[in-house]
């Protein structure tokens, strides 16, 4: 038997944001202004685009208003449009960089839906590819991400600046 090795995984297992106490991380790292260190490669007026640390795919990012909330039907329509204009252009850094067939784009709300941080939203962004899926997830509980974090978020960085510099 072969064994892969994640141990970056173990991380995520023992993650404490849900403990009494434990604060925002999507409030917490875009006021840090340490946005490579929080992977964060692109701001607009009212949320920003973070890397997944725990992807599901290579390019797994997430749209996240800097209004914290939970409740999806008291966003500001100024924030509602600000998000959607982002996730579009997300989708073209992704396409332009990455050349996916495809993309998941969705919301969990609410922790009954899967949402992991439920207390900020936050859409999810994952490029998709033909044949993307394979026996490693079924059999070993495994994801293979081919590419480090840091090499992908250097390259949504740049590909931002390329389209959206000001």
């Amino acid at each position: 038997m072969k064994h892969l090795w994640a141990p970056w995984r173990m991380e995520y297992i023992e993650n404490e944001i849900d403990k009494p106490g434990k604060k925002c991380i999507f409030c917490e790292f875009p006021k840090a202004n340490d946005d490579e260190k929080y992977l964060i490669p692109f701001r607009s007026e009212k949320c920003f685009v973070i890397l997944n640390k725990f992807p599901y795919n290579n390019g797994h990012v997430m749209v996240v208003p800097y209004l914290h909330s939970g409740n999806y039907l008291e966003l500001p329509a100024d924030v509602l449009l600000d998000l959607q204009q982002t996730i579009q252009k997300t989708i073209r850094v992704i396409k332009n960089i990455m050349n996916p067939h495809g993309f998941n784009v969705g919301m969990n709300i609410g922790r009954t839906a899967g949402a992991g941080i439920d207390e900020h939203l936050h859409f999810h962004i994952v490029p998709r590819w033909d044949g993307d899926t394979n026996f490693m997830p079924i059999i070993s509980e495994t994801k293979v991400v081919s590419e480090s974090l840091q090499k992908t978020f250097k390259k949504f960085q740049n590909e931002f600046r390329r389209l959206y510099s000001e």
